[in-house]
């Protein structure tokens, strides 16, 4: 017999199990997904929210502070055109000050000008007078004087030298050396005849000295001339040791004359010619060296040919304790090329007895 085939159901328990199973699954997901999405939102809100406030709060604060700023602006803004108007108003004051200032200055310097020629005209007639002073000074003591010197442009002065005392000693330097300046030339001129010697241009500026201090000698004073080079002598022959009177014109000129005729030669002796000043009674109250450099000799003679500085320098300041105590020494100096301790050391003679020291230029007297 045919057997009835069991009639199948679509849907079964089994099935409807699984079924909803699953769909039960799916919605637990999605809860969960959810409830997490639910979260994280909550947290990102509460961030923004945060930068949102902070944001609006810079905001705030800018509107603040560009508010702050158009006020300032504004506050400059006026105080700039105050300040300009203040600048127009004092230009023009300035402007009317130098108008006013330019009108006083013209005043002003039409008076100064007035002033400055009432001062010069002053000045000019005040060195008017002290000129007709001194030439009324000099004319006087023209008068007084037993000699008279007369040099290119009338030179009656020398700054500095003191021609004081009642007892004058001239002591002039005669050595070779006084031929010239330099060594070379003085080599040849001293072969030369003993007139051109004498035409030597720095022996006749030595006599020319001695003129004009010749010249200013007191009337009533004394006086005495050495000249000396390797040996001291008294111009005037026999006064060796006395004093000569100033008032014996015809002597005083015999003195000049002869030096004028007396050719420098040999070497340069200051022992002997400080000796010579010491020796003198009374001594002097002034002593007038005129000189050229150190000395090269101690003695009349020597065998020495050659001096060197070190050694002249030497023998000047032993020469120097020859010198009386006491006496202003006086001294022009004729420079000749490289006696450089010269200058100095002379100087340093004429400081330590109150003395003078002149460089003589080529043009005196």
């Amino acid at each position: 017999m045919a057997r009835k085939r069991r009639q199948s159901e679509i849907f079964s328990m089994s099935f409807l199990d699984c079924m909803s199973c699953g769909f039960g699954a799916v919605i637990l997901f999605f809860m969960i997904i959810n409830s997490h999405v639910n979260a994280t939102t909550e947290d990102q809100t509460e961030a923004l929210m945060a930068e949102t406030n902070r944001l609006e709060i810079e905001v705030l604060e800018g509107r603040k502070n560009l508010a702050l700023a158009r006020t300032s602006i504004q506050k400059l803004d006026t105080e700039k055109t105050t300040a300009e108007e203040q600048i127009s108003i004092i230009e023009a004051l300035l402007a009317e000050l130098r108008a006013e200032l330019a009108k006083y200055d013209n005043d002003t310097l039409a008076k100064i000008d007035r002033v400055e020629k009432l001062q010069s005209d002053i000045k000019t007639l005040e060195e008017e007078i002290r000129r007709l002073l001194a030439l009324k000074k000099l004319q006087d003591k023209a008068g007084e004087q037993v000699r008279e010197f007369r040099g290119d442009g009338d030179r009656q002065y020398l700054t500095g030298l003191k021609l004081g005392g009642q007892r004058t000693l001239i002591l002039v330097d005669r050595s070779a050396s006084m031929l010239h300046e330099r060594i070379v030339n003085i080599l040849r001129r001293r072969n030369l005849p003993e007139s051109e010697q004498l035409l030597s241009r720095k022996w006749r500026q030595a006599v020319a000295s001695v003129d004009w201090l010749t010249a200013q000698f007191a009337k009533d004073a004394e006086y005495q001339i050495y000249m000396f080079n390797n040996e001291t002598e008294a111009v005037v022959k026999g006064s060796d040791g006395v004093w000569l009177k100033v008032d014996d014109g015809k002597q005083l000129d015999e003195a000049i004359h002869r030096l004028r005729r007396t050719v420098p030669k040999n070497g340069t002796n200051m022992h002997d010619a400080f000796r010579a000043a010491a020796k003198l009674s009374p001594k002097p109250d002034n002593i007038i060296l005129l000189v050229d450099g150190m000395p090269t000799m101690d003695a009349p003679i020597t065998s020495k040919s050659v001096v060197g500085g070190g050694e002249r320098l030497n023998l000047f300041r032993s020469a120097v304790r020859e010198l009386p105590q006491g006496v202003p020494v006086n001294i022009l100096l004729y420079p000749m090329e490289g006696d450089f301790d010269a200058p100095i050391s002379l100087w340093s003679l004429a400081l330590s007895t109150r003395g003078a020291f002149i460089s003589v230029s080529k043009d005196w007297p």
